[in-house]
């Protein structure tokens, strides 16, 4: 008996002796899936099996927080058709837990937005984005705390500077605030002032610098207490390393490494990270990859809830997705900043306006000619594949709720655009517009019909309301003088062009040369 008393007695000192397991936290995260509902023809994407894979990281870890890094919406028919009202509950299906607002979440203004995070289930947060005095006043909060294991785990949220990129009748009276100085102060009150053990910056503002504005990589250099960063809004897939183009390892302003995380966009992967909550100091140990989201689940493992709540949705969206309209001659990318489909896009614009013009002159004999007609790639969502084009495919390459108009503006101001364009790349401008640079992209001339435009005369042209506001960059623009603005919707008039031509045969073949050229 006493040996087997002595024998207990050891058992329970080794067992006593033996270290704790130790607590992991997961946190997924999404970011732009852009209303990118369903799986793609490679079987990739689609929210339910977006679902699917975030409920078998449940079932096997004891703690996961899901969060998403804004622009939930904007980029298929059922945003287009919906605005909202399929997407938005979706994301409480899937039971996200933290969320904050990209910028096209303003689409549709900022009573949209009200309406449907007035009763989310997630927490919406935002740091530098002032709503006071707005319908949004109460709903986002600065920053939210997860109690996790005895670990407190401080999460806020950053936005972009809207500034040309939002329109500001979407914004209300919002205030924006600037991202840095905000960033530090609320993490630093994060970590002193609420003893977080760890900080997570939720972002929307990229890692890809344009206008000047602030992005992920330089947040975390300039920060102190941010120890990951879970971004979006540049479409990134950050993968794991410290090298590369896009690292995932920045050392902030202290020499200390931060984890910046985005998944790129539509939904083809969800984010991992996994932290051991005893060793939360270093981020390099932190255990991130990117999880395709791809139909290899079997059809019983998709959520039948959510079937059942899109099937009716999808239903409305076929018809719309099948009816053949015209034919494309070639592969036509959306990406390409000067030459197809950006030129095409352009060129649609100048002849629906050059007939609108020739109507309201009828009116009105006073009424200018068209000059040209400048749109925004950035408007341009989908490519033209060779083959086939439905109603659907136009309606999705369009989605915005934008009106083409024709405006007046001085040639010195459609130089500054030409300039701001041609930094980016080229810009969807109809065949009258040639823009010549040198190997730096800096405007040499920009000619209209051959000739240089001169910058105190006036200039008749077309384009969409966006653009007349100065967004997307063209500030310029902005000193335009409206003449008329269409009733309908920007997909109305190019949907109108192509089905036209698809009822004379004739196949959809834009220029492919480059508007924006360089030269010596």
């Amino acid at each position: 008996m006493k040996k087997l008393s002595a024998l207990l007695a050891l058992l329970v000192i080794c067992i006593c002796a033996l270290p704790a397991l130790s607590k992991s936290l997961v946190l997924l995260h999404t970011n732009d899936t852009h209303s990118q509902l369903e799986t793609d023809k490679n079987g990739v994407g689609g929210v339910l099996p977006r679902k699917a894979l975030i409920d078998s990281i449940r079932n096997s870890e004891e703690n996961v927080i899901l969060i998403d890094a804004g622009d939930v919406v904007q980029g298929s028919l059922y945003f287009k058709f919906f605005r909202g009202e399929v997407e938005y509950p979706l994301m409480d299906m899937m039971d996200y837990d933290i969320r904050i607002l990209g910028n096209h979440e303003f689409d549709n203004g900022i009573d949209d937005i009200a309406k449907y995070y007035r009763k989310t289930k997630g927490t919406p947060i935002s740091a530098n984005y002032d709503f006071k005095g707005t319908v949004l006043d109460g709903i986002f909060s600065p920053y939210t705390v997860r109690e996790v294991d005895g670990k407190r785990i401080g999460f806020f949220g950053i936005n972009v500077d809207p500034e040309s990129l939002i329109d500001k009748k979407n914004t209300g009276d919002m205030t924006f605030k600037e991202i840095i100085p905000v960033a530090n102060e609320t993490a630093a009150y994060l970590k002193n002032d609420l003893n977080c053990d760890l900080v997570v910056a939720v972002t929307h503002i990229g890692v890809v610098k344009q206008n000047k504005k602030t992005t992920d990589y330089e947040l975390a250099a300039a920060s102190h207490d941010i120890d990951i960063i879970i971004g979006g809004h540049s479409h990134t897939e950050i993968k794991p390393g410290e090298g590369g183009e896009n690292p995932s390892i920045v050392m902030n302003a202290d020499g200390e490494p931060v984890l910046v995380a985005q998944t790129g966009k539509y939904g083809k992967y969800l984010g991992y990270i996994k932290l051991d909550l005893d060793r939360l100091d270093n981020p390099r140990e932190y255990d991130y990859r990117l999880v395709p989201v791809t139909d290899r689940f079997a059809p019983e493992l998709y959520d039948q809830k959510i079937i059942v709540f899109l099937q009716p949705y999808k239903d409305q969206i076929e018809a719309f997705n099948t009816r053949v309209i015209a034919r494309s001659a070639q592969n036509l990318s959306n990406t390409d900043r000067s030459g197809g489909l950006a030129n095409l896009t352009a060129d649609m614009a100048y002849s629906y306006a050059l007939h609108k013009a020739d109507s309201l002159r009828a009116l009105n004999p006073a009424f200018p000619g068209i000059d040209f007609a400048l749109m925004n790639v950035g408007g341009i969502r989908m490519p033209m594949p060779e083959g086939d084009i439905t109603v659907g495919q136009i309606l999705n390459t369009y989605p915005f709720s934008n009106h083409l108009a024709i405006a007046n503006v001085k040639g010195k101001d459609i130089i500054e655009a030409m300039q701001v364009a041609a930094l980016k790349g080229g810009e969807s401008v109809s065949s009258q517009v040639l823009v010549l640079t040198d190997a730096d992209r800096n405007v040499k001339q920009v000619l209209l019909n051959g000739y240089p435009v001169d910058p105190e005369a006036t200039y008749s042209y077309a384009t969409i309301d966006y653009v007349l506001g100065g967004n997307d960059d063209l500030t310029s623009l902005a000193n335009s003088e409206l003449l008329w603005r269409d009733e309908l919707e920007v997909a109305a008039p190019l949907l109108d062009y192509i089905e036209r031509m698809g009822s004379l045969n004739i196949p959809v073949n834009p220029d492919l040369r480059k508007r924006f050229l360089v030269v010596e």
